[in-house]
């Protein structure tokens, strides 16, 4: 006996593709006006896919379930997104001598992957807070660690904009 399960085409999955192309997008956009390598087009492709790709997980296999049984699992995908996007994110660290550029886009490349995947598993909120939580580290840690040393710029901060 096939599980009967909705098809995953119905307004509730673009809504959820919809708040991950906001969220990545919002994302993107703070990092793109602190001309960072990695901007708004590609933050907002990596969320609102990594949405997509949870979305196919959840919702694309249904057909081969059968009732009682555990035929797939679909949480698979949701790990090889996570292993795909960590190659992506490897490609954009750099070391020069002792200095090691990129570190944070690809670590917000990452951020922006789990945003995506919460919004495509229904939790916007959790996605929604991480959002938040983005904001609050690239915007009021860097003015925190400034005023805790002493006006001193963060490492972090001291790196050329275009390498993040």
């Amino acid at each position: 006996m096939r599980i009967i399960e909705p098809t995953g085409q119905s307004l509730d999955q673009i809504i959820e593709l919809g708040i991950a192309f906001l969220l990545s997008a919002f994302v993107g956009l703070e990092r793109e006006l602190r001309h960072k390598s990695a901007g708004l087009r590609t933050y907002t492709i990596v969320g609102t896919t990594a949405a997509l790709f949870l979305l196919v997980s959840k919702y694309g296999f249904t057909d081969v379930l059968i009732d009682g049984r555990v035929v797939l699992d679909p949480s698979r995908v949701a790990a090889q997104i996570v292993t795909g996007i960590g190659f992506i994110g490897a490609g954009l660290i750099f070391v020069r001598g002792d200095r090691v550029s990129g570190l944070t886009t690809a670590a917000t490349v990452w951020l922006v992957t789990g945003i995506g995947m919460a919004c495509g598993a229904g939790l916007p909120l959790l996605a929604l807070a991480v959002t938040v939580a983005y904001f609050i580290v690239a915007l009021i840690f860097p003015r925190l660690v400034r005023l805790l040393s002493g006006g001193r710029v963060p490492a972090e901060q001291n790196e050329h904009p275009q390498h993040d």
